[in-house]
């Protein structure tokens, strides 16, 4: 078995986050949100196992090409949706369903003279102020695509809450009122929450739910766990001891001689760093899993390696399996002592870690 780092992913913990989601909010539709090569776990094995979902939806023209490339005949959702007439015609050929947030995409479809015609969600900037057309618009925009014969009718209508992932933000409701307000008596399909809605936000639910990092298994929400909302890790990041040293008291480990040793210690170095998507911000302390006990790191991570302290696991030896993060070390817990979020240490997974599907 190599000694380098890899990467499992559990479709079975994908088919059930995907069971317990719509358990969640029942008796909505699920688009789930699969970009940036499925947050790290790899976009075609995700998208088949995930085909019990009423759509899937991507960020980018080309993403969507993959899926069909792979023979998904699923409806795919191209959430920035297109740009010129290319993209528009490959968007025709695979009838990929398009978000459709900025006055130059409707003028591509005003000016699309095929008999092709396109699923549309036309999006609102309910405050999130990032894409979307601005609610005084919607009506002109919106009386605008109902008479284009390139749109199938009646239009779908989205929005994205900006603060869903904080529950005590009066925003979330000022933004479901304004949406509310703008399409309670439109025809056609609505659709605002993402992961962090549909579990908090019940009056966002509407037709269609879109979740994204929930379906891995992660929480949405700082401060908590995939498991406290009955969801199961997709990803778990494994690598092995490859070599194991003794230390002295005051000698360092690592660049820069961060870590240093107050008593004689043993340490082991793991085939994992930066270079495979392990921050390289992570303190000393930061727990790793051996044989199911925790051990600290010690020193900087580095581009290919990480040094841990075996002194209290001196049954350690090379080869042993190190687990980085997964179901008994959350990848939320990780991401706290980096900084950052679990979304990006998903995504940051780099292409030289090896994919094993179980």
């Amino acid at each position: 078995m190599s000694q380098a780092a890899r990467a499992l992913i559990d479709t079975e913990a994908l088919r059930h986050n995907l069971k317990t989601i719509r358990q969640l909010a029942p008796k909505r539709k699920v688009m789930a949100v699969i970009k940036a090569n499925a947050y790290g776990h790899g976009m075609i094995t995700v998208a088949k196992a995930l085909s019990g979902a009423d759509s899937l939806a991507v960020a980018r023209v080309d993403e969507a090409i993959q899926l069909r490339e792979a023979g998904l005949g699923q409806a795919v959702v191209i959430l920035e949706g297109i740009f010129d007439v290319d993209q528009l015609d490959l968007a025709a050929r695979h009838d990929f369903e398009l978000v459709i947030h900025d006055k130059t995409q409707l003028d591509l479809l005003r000016n699309w003279t095929t008999p092709d015609a396109f699923s549309v969600w036309l999006k609102i900037d309910t405050g999130m102020n990032r894409l979307g057309f601005r609610c005084e618009d919607f009506l002109d925009v919106l009386s605008q695509v109902q008479n284009m014969k390139s749109i199938r009718q009646p239009v779908r209508l989205m929005t994205h809450l900006s603060d869903a992932d904080d529950r005590n933000n009066q925003k979330n409701s000022e933004q479901i009122a304004r949406f509310d307000d703008l399409t309670r008596d439109l025809p056609g399909e609505k659709s605002i929450a993402n992961s962090a809605a549909a579990i908090a936000w019940p009056d966002s639910w509407y037709d269609w739910i879109r979740p994204g990092i929930a379906l891995f298994g992660a929480s949405p929400f700082p401060g908590s766990i995939g498991h406290e909302h009955g969801l199961r890790p997709v990803m778990s990041l494994h690598s092995s001891v490859i070599a194991i040293r003794d230390v002295a008291k005051d000698e360092s480990a690592g660049y820069g001689g961060r870590w240093i040793a107050t008593e004689k210690r043993r340490l082991g170095v793991v085939a994992i760093g930066y270079g495979d998507g392990y921050p390289w911000q992570l303190p000393d302390g930061t727990p790793v899993l051996i044989n199911g006990k925790r051990v600290p790191l010690a020193g900087r991570v580095s581009m290919d390696m990480i040094t841990i302290d075996l002194t209290d696991q001196p049954e350690t030896g090379i080869g042993d399996s190190v687990l980085l993060w997964g179901p008994d070390l959350p990848v939320e817990e990780i991401a706290r002592l980096a900084d950052t979020i679990p979304y990006e240490l998903l995504c940051g997974v780099t292409q030289r870690v090896s994919v094993e599907i179980i």
